[in-house]
């Protein structure tokens, strides 16, 4: 499998996941020009996506995803509420390529996709969880907390994409308003850096795994202070980088991690 965070931050988010056979995008939360140019950046067209998944309908995952359904005939899959939710905005698409999740099970040639419910203020926002040939990658961001049912989907994982959004005394001394810090800081808002670092441990279960910390707020956080507030917590556990774990950063503005698996 190839994983890849075309972008990923509070600006727009897109990750872009190929197997033997298939390609998809997870959300696509910059305008369609954006994504097909962060595409191409990588060596891939845009006319070979065989799907579009939506994790939720927030505009940072979803400002992209009706252009490029209509200019490459792409299927978009979410469950019912994301689409009540975010038809508006994405604007017509045609009847063939609304697809609609009711099992939480979905076979795109040869990957097998799980969705799984997360903690967030969106109308049914999910996660994902990407499966190949014994491989295993998933999108775990825009979690407010992290339930015990999301970490079982985890710990198996070969790769996971990990919100570290946030640090705490940034976000409580920032310019946000003081009901917008509650929302983040609630269990339907977003992983702390220090979140992050405590999730992680209890994941790792003897399987090497590739994390890379993404969904970064461009105000509230900066990618050298969630790697180091991460990184520190799990030495602090006596958890050995790069033997036990790798960290890696996803980029807000460009594709990073490009990584075969």
């Amino acid at each position: 499998m190839i994983f890849c965070p075309l972008y990923s931050g509070s600006s727009g988010n897109s990750i872009f996941i190929a197997s033997d056979n298939a390609k998809i995008l997870i959300d696509a939360g910059l305008s369609g020009k954006s994504i097909e140019n962060a595409l191409l950046k990588i060596g891939h067209k845009p006319n070979d996506i065989d799907a579009i998944l939506v994790t939720h309908e927030h505009s940072d995952h979803i400002k992209g995803v009706g252009v490029l359904s209509r200019k490459y005939d792409i299927p978009i899959y979410a469950n019912t509420l994301t689409w009540k939710a975010m038809l508006k905005s994405i604007g017509k698409i045609k009847e063939h390529n609304i697809k609609i999740i009711y099992d939480n099970y979905i076979n795109i040639k040869d990957m097998d996709i799980v969705s799984y419910g997360i903690s967030h203020d969106a109308a049914d926002p999910y996660g994902y969880a990407v499966n190949c040939k014994n491989k295993k990658a998933c999108v775990a961001t825009d979690l407010g907390f992290m339930s015990d049912h999301i970490k079982d989907i985890l710990k198996d994982s070969d790769l996971i994409l990990l919100e570290s959004n946030h640090d705490v005394e940034m976000l409580k001394f920032g310019p946000y308003p003081y009901d917008l810090k509650r929302r983040i800081l609630s269990k339907v808002g977003h992983l702390s850096n220090d979140d992050c670092g405590m999730v992680i441990p209890d994941i790792l279960n003897g399987k090497f795994k590739r994390i890379i910390l993404g969904h970064l707020s461009k105000i509230n956080n900066y990618p050298e202070l969630a790697y180091e507030t991460v990184t520190n917590s799990l030495r602090e556990c006596g958890i050995k980088l790069n033997t036990d774990v790798s960290i890696s950063m996803a980029r807000r503005d460009q594709p990073s991690n490009y990584i075969s698996f």
